[in-house]
């Protein structure tokens, strides 16, 4: 590819904003149009952001020839329908977090892409950033020993945003909030998991707004996890191993790794390197796979997203969490060999600045 690459983005959200004004300071990429469900909407933020084109229909938007790469920045019950959308108008497509209501939406549209030869992917940005290699490389070093737990917190004061708290638009903790200590784990721990045992509360709609997680692996590690969208939490993750222990401060966005030995010494501190917005690691994974043909990212391949959302859809199930229009089938139950757990969860193995302001139009 020769020039800039054109993006366009279907959303006019707080978190489309971020997005367009983070490009605007990136080389080899510009917002070019943007697509909201209304012209003055979209107008306003081409005018705001200083995007050449704006549309008053997601439909022309994807139809604009110039545009080669589509950022969704819609709520999560939008994701399934404008991802086909740009996928049948031939645009590669990056999709925020969660990236799908379930599973099998995302089944579909991952079949699509790979039908139509066309980049898909999710933007969950921590899987993205340099951080990440960084704790990779710390753990890696076997300085904390084998590390057998790990927690991580996650929470906004958030319940009253209609996104979090309606079921038509894909609300609750776990899909906006819960994704992200689910990531934090499967990058630390992997994805081998054999149980999930999982509690939250929930608002009049049903939706859930407090969950505790905790996961154990086949080979006997554990993560416990927790989010909220009633409090605001630390945002911290401790890894702990046989010789010590990592701190991760602020796992939505890692701002310092701190390692400590087993007397609770400090023995080594990392720091996040300067950013834009932290936004700019998924459009320059971006950038890279449409350059190389790839139909997905390294960073967060098709069967990750699978993963979160296959643990996420039984989450849901074992409380009882709907979206309007699902049915079954669900997700597979299995017997475990615990006696204090009367379901385990299994693995297909075929198989955020805080990014909680997505677009919601009435």
């Amino acid at each position: 590819m020769f020039g800039s690459t054109k993006i366009g983005i279907i959303g006019t959200g707080n978190i489309a904003g971020i997005m367009a004004d983070t490009i605007k300071s990136m080389r080899g990429v510009s917002v070019y149009a943007v697509g909201s469900r209304t012209p003055e909407n979209a107008s306003r933020f081409a005018t705001l952001y200083g995007v050449k084109k704006s549309y008053g229909s997601y439909e022309e938007l994807v139809n604009d020839p110039k545009v080669e790469l589509i950022y969704v920045a819609t709520p999560h019950s939008e994701h399934f329908e404008n991802v086909k959308l740009a996928l049948n108008a031939g645009k590669n497509v990056i999709c925020e977090k969660a990236f799908m209501l379930n599973k099998r939406q995302a089944e579909e549209v991952f079949k699509l892409a790979e039908e139509k030869n066309l980049l898909l992917t999710e933007a969950i940005w921590t899987r993205y950033m340099p951080m990440r290699a960084k704790l990779n490389e710390i753990l890696a070093s076997n300085v904390i020993g084998e590390p057998t737990m790990l927690t991580a917190n996650l929470g906004y004061s958030i319940a009253n945003k209609d996104r979090i708290a309606r079921p038509e638009l894909g609300g609750g903790a776990l899909l906006d909030l819960g994704v992200y200590v689910l990531n934090f784990a499967s990058m630390v721990f992997g994805d081998d998991v054999t149980d999930i045992m999982s509690i939250c509360t929930f608002n009049e709609f049903g939706m859930d707004m407090n969950d505790s997680i905790t996961l154990r692996y086949r080979d006997g590690r554990m993560a416990v996890l927790n989010a909220t969208a009633r409090g605001v939490a630390d945002r911290s993750g401790v890894i702990y191993g046989s010789k010590g222990y990592i701190q991760v401060d602020n796992i939505n966005n890692i701002e310092a790794i701190t390692v400590y030995d087993n007397e609770r010494k400090k023995i080594g501190s990392y720091k996040a390197p300067r950013q834009i917005s932290g936004y700019e690691y998924e459009i320059q994974s971006c950038l890279k796979a449409i350059s190389e043909n790839w139909i997905e990212c390294p960073e967060m391949p098709h069967s990750e997203s699978l993963k979160m959302l296959d643990m996420m859809d039984f989450i849901r199930k074992t409380n009882g969490i709907v979206f309007p229009g699902e049915g079954e089938p669900a997700p597979e139950v299995y017997e475990t060999t615990s006696a204090h757990v009367e379901d385990a969860y299994s693995l297909d193995a075929s198989t955020v600045i805080e990014n909680n302001n997505a677009e919601t139009e009435s």
